[in-house]
C-alpha cells in the first residue's frame, strides 16, 4: 500500500503542475493520434484485403510501406530536432502525416495508397520520438519515467479509437471513411503551435548548436557506445515483433476462421488490455528501474507471442492477445523512457531518431516477412515462434548492455 501510495503521490504532483500537464497532454495527444492512424491501417489491410482481393504479400508490403516512412521519418526528424527545436518539428510531422491520411482516403489504386502511407508513416515515424525527447527534457528526474510512459499510455487510447472507428464504421460505411476521420490531427496541430513551448534544455544549447557529423560522432563514441548497441537491438527487436503481430492481428483473426467484424472485436478487447500495460509499467519504471520493466515486460511479450500462436481455443486466443497488448504496450512506455536519457541533450534527439530509425527497418522487414510467409502457408504458431525468440534477443540485450538510469539526472 506504501508504494501504491508513492505512485499517486508522485502522478498527482507530474499532473498538479499546470505546465506539466499541459505538456503531457498536448504532446499525448499527438501521439494518440499517430496510433489512431497507424491501428487504422491494421483494420483498413483487412477490410481491402478482400474488397480488392488483394494476396496476403501484397498486404505485407502496404504495412511495410508505412514503416519504411516512419524509419525515414524518425531518423530525419531527430536529425532537425537536434537543429531547429523540438516543437517546432513536432508540429511539421503532425502535419505531415494528417494531410497524407486524408488523402488515402482518395486512393483509387494499390499503388498511389502505398505512395501516401510512405508519406504518411514519414510523419508518424518523425513524431513520436520527438514528442518523447520534449517530454523527458521538460519533466524532473523523479518524474521523467513516469511522464514518458504516461505519455506512452496515448498511444493504448488511438489504438482503442482505431478499434472502435473500424468496427462502427468500416462494416457500414467503408475504409474511405475512417482514413478521412484519420485526417483530423491537422486541425489539432495548430492547437499545439500555441499550446506549448520547446524544451528548457534545447532553449539552454539553441545558440551554439552542433553540427550533424559531430551529433553521429558523438552518439557513437566510446562513451556512448555500448547504450547505442544496445538500443538499436532493442528497438529493431521490439518494432520487428509489434508491427509483425499487431498490424496482421485482425487478419489473423480472419485466418483464424473468424468474420471481420468478429475479428474486429475481438482485436478491439484485445487492445483495450495496453491501458494497464501502460499504467503498471509507469508505476515500477520510478519503483524498480527501466532495465526492471524491460527485460520483465520483454519477457512475457514473448511467452504471449508464443502462447497466442498455439492457441486452439476462443477463449486461449482472446486471453493470449490480451497479454500480447498488456506486456508488450508496457515494454513499448519502458523504451521511451529509457532511450533519451543515455544521450547528452545536444544529440539527444539525433540518438533517439536513430534508434527509432533503425527498429523502424524490423518494421519493415516483418509484415512483408508474415506475408510472405502466410503465401506459403506456414502456420501461424511457427510465425508466432519466431516473434518469441525475437524479443528473447531484445530482452537479453538489456540486460547485458543496458546501464540504469532512474532518477539520475539527464546530461
Amino acid at each position: 500500500m506504501e508504494h501504491r501510495g508513492d505512485y499517486k503521490v508522485g502522478a498527482n504532483r507530474l499532473l498538479n503542475n499546470p505546465k506539466q500537464r499541459k505538456l503531457l497532454f498536448s504532446a499525448g495527444l499527438s501521439w494518440m493520434f499517430d496510433a489512431m492512424d497507424v491501428g487504422m491501417i491494421s483494420f483498413v489491410v483487412a477490410a481491402l484485403a478482400k474488397e480488392w482481393s488483394l494476396r496476403s504479400e501484397q498486404i505485407g508490403l502496404l504495412t511495410s510501406i508505412n514503416s519504411l516512412g516512419m524509419a525515414m521519418g524518425a531518423a530525419t526528424a531527430g536529425i532537425l530536432a537536434d537543429r531547429f527545436g523540438r516543437k517546432n518539428i513536432l508540429l511539421w510531422t503532425l502535419v505531415i502525416f494528417s494531410a497524407a491520411t486524408g488523402l488515402s482516403a482518395l486512393a483509387a489504386g494499390f499503388a498511389i495508397l502505398c505512395v501516401l502511407r510512405f508519406i504518411a508513416g514519414f510523419g508518424l515515424g518523425g513524431e513520436l520520438p520527438v514528442a518523447s525527447t520534449l517530454v523527458s527534457e521538460s519533466v524532473e528526474p523523479n518524474e521523467r519515467g513516469r511522464a514518458v510512459v504516461l505519455l506512452e499510455s496515448f498511444w493504448a487510447l488511438g489504438w482503442i479509437a482505431s478499434a472502435l472507428i473500424a468496427y462502427f464504421v468500416i462494416p457500414s460505411y467503408g475504409w474511405r471513411l475512417a482514413l478521412v476521420i484519420g485526417a483530423v490531427p491537422v486541425l489539432y496541430a495548430l492547437y499545439l503551435r500555441r499550446a506549448i513551448d520547446d524544451s528548457p534544455r534545447f532553449a539552454g544549447i539553441r545558440k551554439a548548436p552542433v553540427p550533424f557529423k559531430a551529433r553521429f560522432a558523438s552518439v557513437w563514441s566510446a562513451d556512448y557506445r555500448k547504450s547505442t548497441v544496445m538500443l538499436w537491438i532493442l528497438w529493431f527487436t521490439v518494432v520487428f515483433s509489434y508491427y509483425g503481430m499487431f498490424l496482421w492481428l485482425p487478419s489473423v483473426m480472419v485466418l483464424k476462421g473468424f468474420s471481420l467484424v468478429r475479428s474486429f472485436e475481438y482485436t478491439l478487447i484485445m487492445t483495450l488490455a495496453q491501458l494497464p500495460g501502460y499504467f503498471t509499467a509507469a508505476y515500477f519504471i520510478e519503483k524498480f528501474g527501466r532495465k526492471f520493466v524491460l527485460v520483465v515486460y520483454l519477457f512475457f511479450t514473448a511467452v504471449s507471442a508464443a502462447w497466442f500462436g498455439f492457441a486452439s481455443s476462443e477463449g486461449m486466443l482472446i486471453a493470449a492477445g490480451i497479454c500480447l497488448s498488456f506486456f508488450n504496450l508496457g515494454a513499448w512506455g519502458g523504451m521511451y523512457a529509457y532511450t533519451p536519457e543515455l544521450y547528452p541533450t545536444a544529440v539527444r534527439s539525433t540518438g533517439v531518431g536513430m534508434a527509432a530509425s533503425f527498429g523502424r527497418i524490423g518494421g519493415i522487414i516483418a509484415p512483408l516477412l508474415v506475408g510472405v510467409l502466410v503465401g506459403q502457408s506456414v502456420g501461424i504458431s511457427s510465425i508466432f515462434l519466431l516473434f518469441f525468440a525475437t524479443i528473447i534477443v531484445g530482452a537479453i540485450a538489456v540486460l547485458l548492455l543496458g546501464k540504469e538510469t532512474k532518477g539520475t539526472e539527464l546530461m
